[in-house]
């Protein structure tokens, strides 16, 4: 178990990425954060944003009252700020955003407004400060998830195939491909930290095929690697049928039927992770309350296959799957970008 006070390591990590982000001296610096925020993270940027000589204020909004008919604990999008017309005045009139809030403001409503009026949001990834200080990002992380968004962009088409079963075809026309390599410096961005990771959010109708969930593979929801194989069916974006024995089928089936909700078996998005210095066995690593699993997300080689809201296709639902794929060969256009779990140079 890790001890929550801070470390010099750890304000020296958040210091960096502040470096990164182009803070500077007198630069206003918003911390937005909620009564359920990881507080030791909150600390740790104020006194990194100090050291620099930055102005930081914090903006700390209540944690909604869940309605969802399940535990939630990944949704891709907070629901902290509510709309509310005070707490967006303060964050249209930062430069930076820390955005420490729990489920990060990547899909949530607000964002739109709040990057239009210039600011750039680094979403700090709700993880122990720990991780973030072993996955503080670098300047060599940058050039390769560019090249991969290019790549993305201007395919046609995505095969992902697997010696587990896996035989999943995604039309990239119309998709909507961005990539994360951990930091944001420019008015109107938005990145998180860790990064490493790029992903693409298909348009309706672009998911054919069967996706197979070996064992060892991990659901990030659940926060848990999986025991047996699950045999996921895809017709038109949306699972069909989830097959397989013991407790990762049943959790999936059950979870997905609680929603009630048929755009909780969509597809939400799909890419791989770049990053060399994210491990896949973190998650065996860390208490659950200490981990949120981004690290697992950026995992070089992995095929991240995520269910849920896909605003790109017109679906929101607060239910939603994380679940990074390995040894997958992943082309596009025909031309592999990652070949049995292995990146291709």
């Amino acid at each position: 178990m890790l001890s929550d006070r801070l470390e010099a390591p750890w304000i020296e990590a958040f210091e960096t990425v502040l470096r990164q982000c182009r803070a500077e001296a007198g630069m206003p610096v918003c911390l937005l954060s909620e009564s359920q925020s990881r507080g030791l993270n909150v600390a740790l940027a104020e006194l990194a944003a100090l050291r620099l000589g930055c102005r930081p204020f914090q903006v700390v909004m209540p944690s909604p009252p869940q309605t969802a008919p399940v535990p939630v604990r990944s949704t891709g999008a907070s629901r902290a700020l509510q709309g509310h017309p005070a707490a967006l005045a303060a964050l249209r009139s930062s430069p930076l955003i820390l955005d420490l809030t729990l489920e990060g403001l990547l899909h949530a409503p607000e964002l739109g407004d709040i990057l239009r009026a210039g600011s750039r949001v680094l979403m700090v990834s709700n993880e122990h400060p720990e991780a973030l200080a072993r996955l503080v990002p670098r300047p060599e992380d940058e050039a390769p998830v560019k090249t991969a968004v290019k790549h993305a962009r201007r395919s046609k088409r995505m095969t992902v195939v697997s010696a587990a079963g896996t035989d999943l075809t995604i039309s990239m026309e119309g998709a909507v491909t961005a990539g994360v390599w951990g930091w944001t410096d420019r008015p109107g961005t938005v990145a998180h930290w860790p990064g490493g990771v790029v992903v693409s959010f298909p348009r309706a109708g672009s998911v054919e095929g069967v996706l197979v969930l070996d064992a060892g593979d991990a659901n990030l929801t659940f926060k848990r690697y999986l025991e047996r194989p699950v045999r996921l069916t895809l017709r038109e974006d949306h699972i069909v049928s989830i097959e397989g024995e013991g407790t990762d089928a049943e959790l999936m089936r059950r979870y997905l039927a609680a929603w009630d909700d048929r755009a909780a078996y969509a597809v939400s998005h799909v890419g791989w992770g770049l990053n060399p210095r994210a491990r896949y066995e973190a998650l065996a690593m860390y208490d659950r309350r200490d981990t949120n699993g981004t690290e697992l997300r950026a995992f070089a080689g992995n095929f991240l296959f995520s269910t849920g809201a896909n605003e790109f296709a017109g679906r929101y639902t607060e239910g939603h799957f994380d679940i990074p794929v390995r040894n997958c060969t992943i082309a596009l256009d025909g031309e592999p970008v990652v070949i049995e779990g292995r990146l291709v140079a």
